[in-house]
């Protein structure tokens, strides 16, 4: 049976509003939760970046909602640091955590001023630090001169059971790489027909036994109107597409590339509609693909309507 969970998005909100609604989805039904890991957001319209590191340490006390997030090792986080930081929260809350790697983007990588390289090599650093951080998490000691470089370096405070260590993709290509090292997939909803044959770039590698993650990008509000205008306002920089999403450093720069954004684009990439039995059906069809977990991502600024209604019209008849 799929899980459907409540996505927490840094970008768009405080800590303290997210630390609420995360509260007030798990009393609404959500059964799970995922937080964004950005250093900035996508436009400067959204205007927050909190920290998800420290947010799912009180996110994951306040409720008892198992909780992932998707980071980019190598780049803000060096391997070792964020295997500690996993430990240590999958330590504290058994069996609550999982941890997506994925490439990231400069946007939030570029901080360190590091070279931010193509996407072949992005994903071979991608491997390497997924290694060291499975390596870390069974207390080994570890010495890797690399791409990334660890010197001797070994976890104390670790799990009984290391958390799930999923591989984020997008693509069919990246699907089949992840599969090669992730206990699982996290990706993000597209046309049943393409979702499809990223599932199957996965298992291809994988096998066909390891869980799949799907984030699902919507926009509900009360008028058709008014999820439209959220979606263009708040989440136009998921409309641009490629590269550019990869390869852009600031919020300002989406806010200029997404100026022409109109409505038929973002519908191409976020589920738009206010009616809530267009995304009951949407929701169904992607359950039936055979995820553990589904994670609903509203753009709009409406969250705690968002996560009244669906939790009353929406996730009684997906159980």
């Amino acid at each position: 049976m799929t899980a459907f969970g409540y996505h927490a998005s840094h970008e768009q909100f405080t800590p303290r509003d997210l630390l609420d609604w995360a509260r007030l989805a798990e009393a609404s039904g959500f059964a799970c939760g995922m937080s964004s890991d950005h250093f900035h957001p996508w436009s400067e319209r959204q205007g927050q970046s909190g920290f998800a590191w420290a947010w799912l340490g009180a996110a994951l006390e306040a409720t008892r909602l198992p909780f992932g997030t998707i980071s980019a090792p190598g780049y803000r986080y060096h391997p070792a640091l964020l295997a500690q930081a996993a430990a240590t929260l999958a330590q504290l809350y058994p069996g609550r955590l999982w941890l997506a790697l994925g490439s990231g983007q400069a946007i939030n990588e570029a901080i360190t001023g590091l070279p931010w390289p193509d996407k072949a090599e992005r994903n071979a650093q991608l491997g390497e630090c997924a290694a060291i951080i499975r390596r870390l998490f069974a207390g080994e000691i570890v010495t890797h001169r690399g791409r990334v470089t660890v010197v001797e370096a070994k976890l104390y405070s670790r799990p009984a059971a290391a958390p799930l260590l999923l591989g984020g993709a997008v693509t069919e290509e990246t699907a089949a790489f992840v599969g090669s090292w992730a206990d699982g997939l996290l990706t993000v909803h597209a046309p049943p027909d393409r979702l499809a044959r990223v599932i199957q770039a996965f298992r291809s590698s994988a096998g066909p036994a390891k869980p799949i993650y799907l984030k699902v990008t919507l926009s509900w509000g009360a008028t058709e109107a008014q999820a439209v205008a959220e979606a263009l306002h708040q989440w136009s920089a998921n409309a641009v597409g490629g590269e550019v999403n990869w390869d852009l450093r600031r919020p300002g720069d989406f806010d200029l590339a997404t100026r022409f954004v109109r409505e038929d684009d973002i519908r191409q990439s976020v589920l738009v509609s206010a009616d809530v039995a267009r995304h009951r059906a949407w929701l169904q069809e992607f359950a039936a693909m055979g995820f553990e977990q589904i994670v609903l991502h509203n753009v709009g600024r409406n969250q705690r309507e968002f996560i009244e209604t669906f939790g009353a019209q929406v996730l009684p008849t997906l159980s």
